[in-house]
């Protein structure tokens, strides 16, 4: 049972509400600011993740938030990763401190950022890992076990909600993108699929190739992909 339940809002009524027969999810930005409120972190940001490992970012909190989980979109490493693979959450209360062996290149990228810790949460259906919520503080410093409950039961109450909106948006052409709610990304599903008919090779490799690309040039992944999209780049083109 938590410390202080009163600390945990009401969802999913909270952050949907119903209209005729379907329910309609709310702001997406509603859905970081319980963390930031609760658990005195200065950012969030929360992504859902499809079958075949695309990513739907849900929300990001603030510009920070933001590039952290473009970093870790782009390097395919990171506290999420880590998270997403073993459920579980991650951990980095000083992010100045250890190796860092398992994302060495993220921990050198966020080096520049006003970023002193960093927590990955799961979003669990099941036994099923959906998603994350990524967590940063400006200042260096463990979350309280309390903190770390309150975390926990939050991702898990709004999991549902979350994988919801996800869905809304994948089917909405229009969906709205900004500076802290980043594209839905499908320029970057589209631009695997047409490298991996360039190369004739796998979607695992065309992803590797468009990372180690993007990485080499000083560039997002997000933006190599639209090149590709709008046919100024082509892999078959490049040296290996």
């Amino acid at each position: 049972m938590l410390s202080n339940p009163s600390l945990i809002p009401l969802f999913p009524e909270d952050v949907m509400h119903e209209s005729k027969n379907d329910f309609v999810v709310a702001e997406p930005t509603d859905l970081c600011l319980p963390f930031i409120d609760d658990l005195g972190v200065t950012g969030v940001t929360i992504a859902v993740f499809g079958p075949r490992g695309g990513q739907s970012t849900i929300c990001s909190s603030d510009a920070v938030a933001a590039r952290i989980d473009e970093l870790q979109f782009d390097l395919g490493e990171g506290p999420q990763w880590a998270t997403l693979k073993s459920g579980l959450p991650t951990l980095v209360p000083d992010v100045s401190t250890g190796t860092h062996d398992s994302w060495p290149i993220f921990a050198a990228s966020i080096s520049s950022l006003p970023v002193g810790a960093l927590f990955s949460f799961p979003l669990l259906m099941g036994a099923v890992t959906v998603g994350t919520v990524g967590l940063y503080r400006r200042t260096a410093g463990a979350l309280s076990p309390q903190h770390r409950e309150i975390a926990v039961t939050l991702a898990s109450a709004m999991t549902d909600v979350a994988v919801r909106h996800a869905i809304a948006g994948a089917d909405n052409e229009d969906a709205r993108e900004s500076m802290v709610t980043p594209a839905m990304r499908r320029e970057v599903h589209q631009a695997i699929g047409m490298i991996l008919v360039q190369l004739d090779t796998t979607a695992t490799i065309a992803y590797s190739r468009l990372q180690a690309h993007a990485f080499a040039n000083g560039r997002t992944v997000q933006d190599i992909a639209r090149d590709v999209v709008s046919r100024h780049m082509s892999f078959r083109s490049l040296p290996e």
